[in-house]
Protein backbone atom coordinates (compact mmCIF):
# COMPACT_ATOMS: atom_id res chain seq x y z
CA UNK A 1 0.00 0.00 0.00
CA UNK A 2 1.27 3.49 -0.79
CA UNK A 3 0.79 6.29 1.15
CA UNK A 4 -1.65 7.95 -1.33
CA UNK A 5 -4.04 4.62 -0.65
CA UNK A 6 -4.40 4.95 2.59
CA UNK A 7 -7.98 5.55 4.16
CA UNK A 8 -7.89 8.46 5.90
CA UNK A 9 -11.31 8.74 6.74
CA UNK A 10 -10.24 5.17 9.09
CA UNK A 11 -8.63 7.34 11.86
CA UNK A 12 -11.88 9.69 12.40
CA UNK A 13 -13.77 7.01 14.12
CA UNK A 14 -15.21 8.08 17.71
CA UNK A 15 -12.32 6.03 19.54
CA UNK A 16 -9.32 7.16 18.00
CA UNK A 17 -10.65 10.58 18.56
CA UNK A 18 -11.67 9.97 21.90
CA UNK A 19 -8.45 8.43 23.07
CA UNK A 20 -6.35 10.77 21.39
CA UNK A 21 -8.09 13.83 23.72
CA UNK A 22 -7.38 11.33 26.45
CA UNK A 23 -3.72 11.18 26.58
CA UNK A 24 -3.72 14.73 25.15
CA UNK A 25 -5.51 15.52 28.32
CA UNK A 26 -2.92 13.50 30.18
CA UNK A 27 0.02 14.85 28.97
CA UNK A 28 -0.85 18.10 29.52
CA UNK A 29 -1.55 17.34 33.34
CA UNK A 30 1.46 15.10 33.73
CA UNK A 31 3.66 17.76 31.73
CA UNK A 32 2.38 20.44 34.19
CA UNK A 33 2.95 19.32 37.16
CA UNK A 34 6.83 19.71 38.23
CA UNK A 35 8.17 16.17 38.66
CA UNK A 36 6.14 14.04 36.53
CA UNK A 37 6.31 14.49 32.79
CA UNK A 38 5.73 12.73 29.15
CA UNK A 39 7.52 9.27 30.64
CA UNK A 40 5.23 9.47 33.66
CA UNK A 41 2.06 10.18 31.19
CA UNK A 42 3.26 7.24 28.52
CA UNK A 43 3.63 4.70 31.87
CA UNK A 44 0.35 5.39 33.25
CA UNK A 45 -1.70 4.95 30.11
CA UNK A 46 0.53 2.06 28.86
CA UNK A 47 -2.34 -0.58 30.80
CA UNK A 48 -5.33 1.14 28.58
CA UNK A 49 -3.16 -0.53 25.43
CA UNK A 50 -4.44 -3.89 26.04
CA UNK A 51 -7.49 -4.10 24.87
CA UNK A 52 -7.40 -1.21 22.33
CA UNK A 53 -6.60 -1.50 18.26
CA UNK A 54 -2.98 -0.94 17.81
CA UNK A 55 -3.10 2.33 15.80
CA UNK A 56 -5.41 3.51 18.58
CA UNK A 57 -3.07 1.79 21.35
CA UNK A 58 -0.44 4.23 19.88
CA UNK A 59 -2.25 7.31 19.11
CA UNK A 60 -3.21 7.91 22.83
CA UNK A 61 0.64 7.35 24.10
CA UNK A 62 1.96 9.49 21.10
CA UNK A 63 -0.70 12.34 22.25
CA UNK A 64 0.03 12.16 25.69
CA UNK A 65 3.81 12.34 24.46
CA UNK A 66 2.74 15.25 22.57
CA UNK A 67 0.79 17.46 24.89
CA UNK A 68 3.47 16.52 28.34
CA UNK A 69 5.68 18.27 25.93
CA UNK A 70 3.83 21.61 25.87
CA UNK A 71 2.45 21.23 29.19
CA UNK A 72 5.71 21.19 30.91
CA UNK A 73 6.30 24.78 29.66
CA UNK A 74 2.64 25.94 31.68
CA UNK A 75 4.63 25.37 34.76
CA UNK A 76 7.72 26.80 33.73
CA UNK A 77 6.20 30.25 32.33
CA UNK A 78 3.75 30.21 35.38
CA UNK A 79 5.35 28.91 38.38
CA UNK A 80 9.69 29.53 37.13
CA UNK A 81 9.44 25.72 37.85
CA UNK A 82 9.80 23.38 34.19
CA UNK A 83 7.38 20.65 34.70
CA UNK A 84 9.58 18.35 32.15
CA UNK A 85 13.52 18.69 31.68
CA UNK A 86 12.73 19.84 28.40
CA UNK A 87 10.99 22.91 29.28
CA UNK A 88 14.30 24.51 31.60
CA UNK A 89 15.26 26.56 28.51
CA UNK A 90 11.53 27.56 28.70
CA UNK A 91 12.33 29.18 32.05
CA UNK A 92 14.37 31.87 31.31
CA UNK A 93 12.40 33.81 29.17
CA UNK A 94 8.34 32.28 29.76
CA UNK A 95 8.89 33.45 33.36
CA UNK A 96 10.14 36.80 32.91
CA UNK A 97 7.74 37.28 30.51
CA UNK A 98 4.93 36.27 32.78
CA UNK A 99 5.99 38.10 35.07
CA UNK A 100 6.59 41.80 33.37
CA UNK A 101 3.61 41.05 30.68
CA UNK A 102 0.74 38.59 31.28
CA UNK A 103 1.35 34.60 31.77
CA UNK A 104 -0.96 34.19 29.13
CA UNK A 105 0.95 35.81 26.18
CA UNK A 106 3.99 33.79 27.31
CA UNK A 107 1.75 30.46 27.43
CA UNK A 108 0.21 31.36 23.80
CA UNK A 109 3.88 31.85 22.25
CA UNK A 110 4.40 28.54 23.79
CA UNK A 111 1.55 26.63 22.46
CA UNK A 112 1.88 28.36 19.04
CA UNK A 113 5.42 27.02 18.64
CA UNK A 114 4.38 23.54 20.25
CA UNK A 115 1.93 22.74 17.70
CA UNK A 116 4.33 24.16 14.63
CA UNK A 117 7.32 21.83 16.37
CA UNK A 118 4.72 19.02 16.41
CA UNK A 119 3.45 19.37 13.08
CA UNK A 120 6.78 19.45 11.41
CA UNK A 121 7.78 16.54 13.25
CA UNK A 122 5.10 14.83 11.86
CA UNK A 123 5.55 15.90 8.22
CA UNK A 124 9.48 14.65 9.18
CA UNK A 125 7.73 11.68 10.28
CA UNK A 126 5.19 10.90 7.08
CA UNK A 127 7.71 11.93 4.64
CA UNK A 128 11.38 10.21 5.90
CA UNK A 129 9.90 7.15 7.49
CA UNK A 130 9.00 5.32 4.17
CA UNK A 131 12.70 6.11 2.28
CA UNK A 132 14.44 5.34 5.39
CA UNK A 133 12.67 1.41 5.91
CA UNK A 134 13.58 1.12 1.60
CA UNK A 135 16.98 1.26 3.07
CA UNK A 136 16.87 -0.53 6.40
CA UNK A 137 14.72 -3.59 4.35
CA UNK A 138 18.23 -3.81 2.34
CA UNK A 139 20.20 -4.87 5.55
CA UNK A 140 20.80 -7.87 7.26
CA UNK A 141 21.02 -9.31 11.10
CA UNK A 142 24.75 -8.39 11.25
CA UNK A 143 23.63 -4.40 10.08
CA UNK A 144 20.93 -4.99 12.86
CA UNK A 145 23.00 -5.71 15.25
CA UNK A 146 25.67 -2.76 14.29
CA UNK A 147 22.42 0.03 14.64
CA UNK A 148 22.09 -1.20 17.86
CA UNK A 149 25.20 -0.39 18.68
CA UNK A 150 25.02 2.64 17.22
CA UNK A 151 22.01 3.16 19.42
CA UNK A 152 23.77 2.53 22.22
CA UNK A 153 26.27 5.10 21.50
CA UNK A 154 23.43 7.42 22.18
CA UNK A 155 24.43 6.47 26.17
CA UNK A 156 26.92 9.47 26.00
CA UNK A 157 24.31 11.70 24.93
CA UNK A 158 22.43 11.01 27.99
CA UNK A 159 24.78 10.91 30.36
CA UNK A 160 24.75 14.69 31.87
CA UNK A 161 28.88 14.66 32.33
CA UNK A 162 28.39 11.29 34.10
CA UNK A 163 29.37 9.22 31.52
CA UNK A 164 30.95 6.17 34.05
CA UNK A 165 27.80 6.23 36.07
CA UNK A 166 25.70 6.58 32.75
CA UNK A 167 27.87 3.25 31.48
CA UNK A 168 27.19 1.21 34.96
CA UNK A 169 23.62 2.13 34.42
CA UNK A 170 23.41 0.73 30.82
CA UNK A 171 25.50 -2.44 31.70
CA UNK A 172 22.53 -2.80 34.44
CA UNK A 173 20.10 -2.38 31.66
CA UNK A 174 21.36 -5.01 29.21
CA UNK A 175 21.45 -7.63 31.86
CA UNK A 176 18.17 -6.86 33.25
CA UNK A 177 17.01 -7.17 29.41
CA UNK A 178 18.29 -11.11 29.27
CA UNK A 179 16.50 -12.26 32.49
CA UNK A 180 14.09 -15.00 31.43
CA UNK A 181 14.76 -17.68 28.80
CA UNK A 182 16.86 -17.75 26.07
CA UNK A 183 15.31 -17.91 22.66
CA UNK A 184 18.27 -19.52 21.17
CA UNK A 185 19.03 -22.54 23.56
CA UNK A 186 15.62 -22.48 25.86
CA UNK A 187 18.11 -21.71 28.82
CA UNK A 188 16.82 -19.46 31.99
CA UNK A 189 19.12 -16.77 32.72
CA UNK A 190 18.80 -14.70 36.23
CA UNK A 191 15.65 -16.57 37.28
CA UNK A 192 17.22 -17.17 40.62
CA UNK A 193 14.47 -20.53 39.87
CA UNK A 194 11.34 -17.80 40.02
CA UNK A 195 9.25 -19.63 37.77
CA UNK A 196 7.19 -15.88 37.31
CA UNK A 197 11.46 -14.69 35.95
CA UNK A 198 10.48 -16.94 32.92
CA UNK A 199 8.89 -14.68 30.29
CA UNK A 200 11.50 -11.37 31.49
CA UNK A 201 10.46 -8.58 33.51
CA UNK A 202 7.37 -7.15 31.82
CA UNK A 203 7.81 -3.74 30.16
CA UNK A 204 4.73 -2.05 32.37
CA UNK A 205 6.45 -3.28 35.47
CA UNK A 206 9.52 -1.92 33.93
CA UNK A 207 8.70 1.50 33.09
CA UNK A 208 6.27 1.63 36.45
CA UNK A 209 9.04 0.77 39.06
CA UNK A 210 11.81 2.75 36.93
CA UNK A 211 9.90 6.04 36.65
CA UNK A 212 6.68 6.21 38.59
CA UNK A 213 7.68 5.09 41.86
CA UNK A 214 11.28 6.82 42.55
CA UNK A 215 9.27 9.92 41.59
CA UNK A 216 6.62 9.02 44.42
CA UNK A 217 10.01 8.36 46.99
CA UNK A 218 11.32 11.49 45.71
CA UNK A 219 8.39 13.26 46.45
CA UNK A 220 7.98 11.80 49.66
CA UNK A 221 11.74 12.25 50.35
CA UNK A 222 11.40 16.32 49.53
CA UNK A 223 8.29 17.79 51.02
CA UNK A 224 5.51 15.84 51.38
CA UNK A 225 3.52 19.21 51.84
CA UNK A 226 5.02 21.24 49.54
CA UNK A 227 1.79 22.95 47.14
CA UNK A 228 3.06 25.58 44.66
CA UNK A 229 1.14 28.96 44.46
CA UNK A 230 0.04 30.15 41.26
CA UNK A 231 -1.26 33.68 39.93
CA UNK A 232 -4.31 32.46 38.01
CA UNK A 233 -4.75 35.76 36.38
CA UNK A 234 -3.69 36.96 32.74
CA UNK A 235 -3.82 33.48 31.16
CA UNK A 236 -5.93 33.48 28.20
CA UNK A 237 -3.46 32.38 25.86
CA UNK A 238 -3.77 34.50 22.24
CA UNK A 239 -1.36 36.31 20.45
CA UNK A 240 -1.73 38.44 17.17
CA UNK A 241 -0.44 37.36 13.56
CA UNK A 242 1.89 40.32 14.29
CA UNK A 243 3.61 38.86 17.42
CA UNK A 244 3.38 34.77 15.76
CA UNK A 245 5.53 36.68 12.90
CA UNK A 246 7.74 38.06 14.99
CA UNK A 247 8.50 34.67 16.29
CA UNK A 248 8.53 32.84 13.13
CA UNK A 249 12.05 32.75 12.45
CA UNK A 250 12.96 31.17 16.09
CA UNK A 251 9.96 28.43 15.77
CA UNK A 252 11.32 27.55 11.92
CA UNK A 253 15.00 27.20 13.78
CA UNK A 254 13.74 25.28 16.77
CA UNK A 255 11.65 23.22 14.53
CA UNK A 256 14.50 22.51 12.44
CA UNK A 257 16.72 21.38 15.76
CA UNK A 258 13.89 19.15 16.80
CA UNK A 259 13.26 17.21 13.17
CA UNK A 260 16.49 16.40 13.14
CA UNK A 261 18.10 15.78 16.48
CA UNK A 262 14.45 14.06 17.40
CA UNK A 263 16.09 11.28 14.37
CA UNK A 264 19.27 11.14 16.03
CA UNK A 265 19.07 7.97 18.84
CA UNK A 266 20.07 9.92 22.22
CA UNK A 267 19.97 13.53 21.29
CA UNK A 268 16.61 14.09 21.87
CA UNK A 269 14.53 17.10 23.22
CA UNK A 270 16.53 18.49 26.10
CA UNK A 271 19.43 18.99 23.61
CA UNK A 272 17.13 20.04 20.97
CA UNK A 273 16.01 22.56 22.78
CA UNK A 274 18.92 24.46 24.53
CA UNK A 275 20.63 24.14 20.68
CA UNK A 276 17.76 26.00 19.12
CA UNK A 277 17.88 28.62 21.92
CA UNK A 278 21.35 29.22 22.07
CA UNK A 279 21.58 29.52 18.08
CA UNK A 280 18.61 32.05 18.30
CA UNK A 281 19.99 34.56 20.62
CA UNK A 282 23.16 34.21 19.03
CA UNK A 283 21.74 35.58 15.49
CA UNK A 284 18.87 37.55 17.25
CA UNK A 285 19.45 41.49 17.06
CA UNK A 286 18.77 41.92 20.77
CA UNK A 287 20.60 39.14 22.36
CA UNK A 288 20.74 41.27 25.57
CA UNK A 289 17.03 40.91 26.22
CA UNK A 290 16.92 37.21 26.42
CA UNK A 291 16.43 35.93 30.18
CA UNK A 292 14.02 39.22 30.45
CA UNK A 293 11.17 37.95 28.64
CA UNK A 294 12.12 37.72 24.96
CA UNK A 295 8.98 35.45 23.49
CA UNK A 296 12.12 34.02 20.70
CA UNK A 297 13.95 32.47 23.83
CA UNK A 298 9.99 30.78 24.12
CA UNK A 299 9.03 29.83 21.15
CA UNK A 300 12.76 28.22 19.65
CA UNK A 301 12.67 25.50 22.54
CA UNK A 302 9.34 24.83 22.72
CA UNK A 303 9.08 24.25 18.76
CA UNK A 304 12.13 22.00 19.29
CA UNK A 305 10.98 20.11 22.17
CA UNK A 306 7.89 18.75 20.18
CA UNK A 307 9.48 18.69 16.75
CA UNK A 308 11.84 15.80 18.33
CA UNK A 309 8.71 13.63 19.36
CA UNK A 310 7.65 12.85 15.19
CA UNK A 311 11.35 12.75 14.54
CA UNK A 312 12.05 10.32 17.26
CA UNK A 313 9.14 8.03 15.52
CA UNK A 314 11.58 7.30 12.19
CA UNK A 315 13.63 5.49 13.67
CA UNK A 316 11.59 3.47 15.36
CA UNK A 317 9.31 2.49 12.41
CA UNK A 318 12.34 2.16 9.96
CA UNK A 319 14.69 0.83 11.97
CA UNK A 320 13.19 -1.05 14.95
CA UNK A 321 15.38 1.78 17.03
CA UNK A 322 13.88 4.01 19.64
CA UNK A 323 15.18 7.80 19.31
CA UNK A 324 14.29 8.52 22.54
CA UNK A 325 13.45 7.22 25.94
CA UNK A 326 9.40 8.66 25.55
CA UNK A 327 9.59 6.32 22.09
CA UNK A 328 11.10 3.34 24.01
CA UNK A 329 8.58 3.26 26.64
CA UNK A 330 5.89 3.82 23.83
CA UNK A 331 7.91 0.92 22.21
CA UNK A 332 5.83 -1.23 24.85
CA UNK A 333 2.88 -0.73 23.46
CA UNK A 334 4.19 -2.06 19.89
CA UNK A 335 5.42 -5.09 21.90
CA UNK A 336 2.06 -5.85 23.74
CA UNK A 337 0.63 -6.40 20.04
CA UNK A 338 3.24 -8.50 18.79
CA UNK A 339 4.30 -6.03 16.81
CA UNK A 340 8.12 -5.67 15.79
CA UNK A 341 9.17 -1.94 14.71
CA UNK A 342 10.99 -2.36 11.82
CA UNK A 343 11.22 -2.26 7.87
CA UNK A 344 9.73 -5.28 7.14
CA UNK A 345 6.09 -3.39 9.28
CA UNK A 346 5.71 -1.39 5.78
CA UNK A 347 5.09 -4.21 4.08
CA UNK A 348 3.38 -6.25 6.90
CA UNK A 349 0.98 -4.10 8.48
CA UNK A 350 0.98 -0.76 6.09
CA UNK A 351 -2.32 0.54 7.74
CA UNK A 352 -0.91 0.54 11.07
CA UNK A 353 2.01 2.67 9.93
CA UNK A 354 -0.10 4.94 7.90
CA UNK A 355 -2.47 5.59 10.89
CA UNK A 356 0.52 6.26 12.79
CA UNK A 357 2.11 9.00 10.48
CA UNK A 358 -1.40 10.68 9.77
CA UNK A 359 -2.66 10.19 13.28
CA UNK A 360 0.51 11.88 14.74
CA UNK A 361 -0.48 15.29 12.71
CA UNK A 362 -4.21 14.68 15.12
CA UNK A 363 -2.57 14.03 18.09
CA UNK A 364 -0.92 17.65 17.37
CA UNK A 365 -4.41 19.25 16.32
CA UNK A 366 -5.64 17.85 19.22
CA UNK A 367 -2.53 19.26 21.69
CA UNK A 368 -3.53 23.33 20.40
CA UNK A 369 -7.08 22.67 20.76
CA UNK A 370 -7.09 21.09 24.29
CA UNK A 371 -3.83 23.57 25.25
CA UNK A 372 -5.76 26.72 24.27
CA UNK A 373 -8.95 25.62 25.84
CA UNK A 374 -7.43 23.97 29.47
CA UNK A 375 -4.06 26.01 29.96
CA UNK A 376 -5.83 28.03 32.39
CA UNK A 377 -7.71 24.96 34.42
CA UNK A 378 -4.28 23.13 34.30
CA UNK A 379 -2.07 26.45 35.72
CA UNK A 380 -4.78 26.25 38.81
CA UNK A 381 -4.12 22.79 39.13
CA UNK A 382 -0.63 23.10 39.96
CA UNK A 383 -1.72 24.51 43.63
CA UNK A 384 -2.93 20.67 44.00
CA UNK A 385 -0.85 19.71 47.40
CA UNK A 386 1.53 16.48 46.97
CA UNK A 387 -0.60 14.81 49.87
CA UNK A 388 -3.45 14.34 47.28
CA UNK A 389 -1.11 13.57 44.58
CA UNK A 390 0.72 10.82 45.51
CA UNK A 391 -1.86 8.93 46.32
CA UNK A 392 -3.18 8.97 43.32
CA UNK A 393 -0.38 8.29 41.70
CA UNK A 394 0.57 4.95 43.66
CA UNK A 395 -3.04 3.57 42.95
CA UNK A 396 -2.82 4.26 39.06
CA UNK A 397 0.73 2.84 39.02
CA UNK A 398 -0.96 -0.55 41.04
CA UNK A 399 -3.63 -0.22 38.83
CA UNK A 400 -1.14 -0.33 35.76
CA UNK A 401 0.86 -3.11 37.09
CA UNK A 402 -2.35 -5.32 37.36
CA UNK A 403 -3.30 -4.78 34.13
CA UNK A 404 -0.08 -6.17 32.64
CA UNK A 405 -0.30 -9.54 34.25
CA UNK A 406 -3.03 -9.72 37.32
CA UNK A 407 0.09 -10.94 39.66
CA UNK A 408 1.41 -9.72 42.63
CA UNK A 409 4.58 -11.47 42.33
CA UNK A 410 5.38 -7.84 39.25
CA UNK A 411 4.29 -5.58 42.00
CA UNK A 412 6.88 -6.76 44.08
CA UNK A 413 9.06 -7.15 41.29
CA UNK A 414 8.28 -3.12 40.31
CA UNK A 415 8.69 -2.48 44.22
CA UNK A 416 12.28 -3.66 44.02
CA UNK A 417 12.92 -1.51 40.52
CA UNK A 418 11.46 1.13 42.04
CA UNK A 419 13.79 1.24 45.10
CA UNK A 420 16.89 0.81 42.74
CA UNK A 421 15.80 3.03 40.68
CA UNK A 422 15.67 5.66 43.52
CA UNK A 423 18.76 4.90 44.80
CA UNK A 424 20.56 5.22 40.98
CA UNK A 425 18.76 8.68 40.66
CA UNK A 426 19.70 9.85 43.77
CA UNK A 427 23.78 8.28 43.41
CA UNK A 428 23.23 10.06 39.86
CA UNK A 429 23.37 7.05 37.53
CA UNK A 430 21.14 7.56 34.12
CA UNK A 431 17.78 6.06 34.35
CA UNK A 432 17.84 6.65 30.42
CA UNK A 433 20.76 5.19 30.23
CA UNK A 434 19.54 2.05 31.79
CA UNK A 435 15.75 2.65 29.54
CA UNK A 436 17.84 2.34 26.39
CA UNK A 437 19.97 -0.47 27.16
CA UNK A 438 16.69 -2.16 28.12
CA UNK A 439 15.20 -1.91 24.70
CA UNK A 440 18.15 -2.49 22.97
CA UNK A 441 19.31 -5.35 24.45
CA UNK A 442 17.38 -8.47 23.12
CA UNK A 443 17.93 -6.60 19.06
CA UNK A 444 21.46 -6.56 20.36
CA UNK A 445 22.16 -10.40 21.41
CA UNK A 446 19.54 -11.67 18.92
CA UNK A 447 21.08 -9.94 15.47
CA UNK A 448 24.44 -10.86 17.01
CA UNK A 449 23.99 -14.66 17.52
CA UNK A 450 21.72 -14.92 14.28
CA UNK A 451 24.41 -12.92 12.42
CA UNK A 452 27.38 -15.28 13.63
CA UNK A 453 25.01 -18.74 12.76
CA UNK A 454 24.21 -17.67 9.76
CA UNK A 455 28.26 -17.08 9.05
CA UNK A 456 29.49 -20.23 10.76
CA UNK A 457 31.10 -18.25 13.69
CA UNK A 458 32.82 -15.70 11.49
CA UNK A 459 33.29 -12.43 12.59
CA UNK A 460 34.24 -11.33 9.03
CA UNK A 461 31.12 -10.66 7.70
CA UNK A 462 31.11 -7.52 9.90
CA UNK A 463 33.64 -6.04 7.36
CA UNK A 464 32.90 -7.71 4.46
CA UNK A 465 29.59 -6.60 3.90
CA UNK A 466 29.77 -3.16 2.88
CA UNK A 467 26.99 -1.49 4.78
CA UNK A 468 27.87 -3.53 7.78
CA UNK A 469 31.49 -2.03 7.25
CA UNK A 470 30.34 1.87 6.89
CA UNK A 471 27.84 1.35 10.49
CA UNK A 472 31.29 -0.14 12.01
CA UNK A 473 33.24 3.08 10.53
CA UNK A 474 30.41 5.29 11.55
CA UNK A 475 30.52 4.05 15.62
CA UNK A 476 34.48 3.73 15.42
CA UNK A 477 34.66 7.19 14.37
CA UNK A 478 31.94 8.11 16.73
CA UNK A 479 34.15 6.84 20.01
CA UNK A 480 37.44 8.17 18.24
CA UNK A 481 37.19 11.57 16.79
CA UNK A 482 35.63 13.45 20.76
CA UNK A 483 39.28 11.48 21.90
CA UNK A 484 41.27 13.33 19.02
CA UNK A 485 39.51 16.59 19.49
CA UNK A 486 40.26 16.63 23.36
CA UNK A 487 43.57 15.37 22.97
CA UNK A 488 44.20 18.20 20.62
CA UNK A 489 42.58 20.64 22.93
CA UNK A 490 44.93 19.74 25.54
CA UNK A 491 48.19 20.00 23.24
CA UNK A 492 46.46 23.13 22.27
CA UNK A 493 46.60 24.53 26.56
CA UNK A 494 49.62 23.03 26.78
CA UNK A 495 51.64 25.07 23.92
CA UNK A 496 49.70 27.88 25.74
CA UNK A 497 51.18 27.80 28.83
Amino acid sequence: MSIFEFDFMSLFTFTNLAYIFLGTFVGLLMGAIPGLGAIMAIVLLLPLTYNLEPVTAILLLLAAFQAAEYGGSISAIVLGIPGTPTAAATVLDGNALARSSSPGKALAYSLTASTIGGLSGGLILLFLSVPFANFAIKLSASEFFLLGLLGMLAVPAVSSGKLVKSLIAAVLGLMTATIGMDMFTGSTRFTMGVPDLMEGIGIITLMVGLFAFPEIFQIIKDDLYVKYVSNSKGLKTSISFKEFKSVSKSIGIGSTYGSILGILPGFGAVAASWFSYATVKKISKDPNSFGKGNPEGIAAPEAANNATVGGAMVPLLALGIPGSVGIAVIMGAFIIHGIQPGPLIFKNDSNLVYGIMFGFLLTTVAMFILGKALTPVFSRVLTVPNTVLVPIIVLLSIVAIFAESGSSFNLWIALLIGLAGFFLKLLDYSLASFVIAFVLGPIIEENFIRTLILSEGSYSVFFTRPMSLVIVLIIVAIMVVPVIQKMRRKIIRNKAL
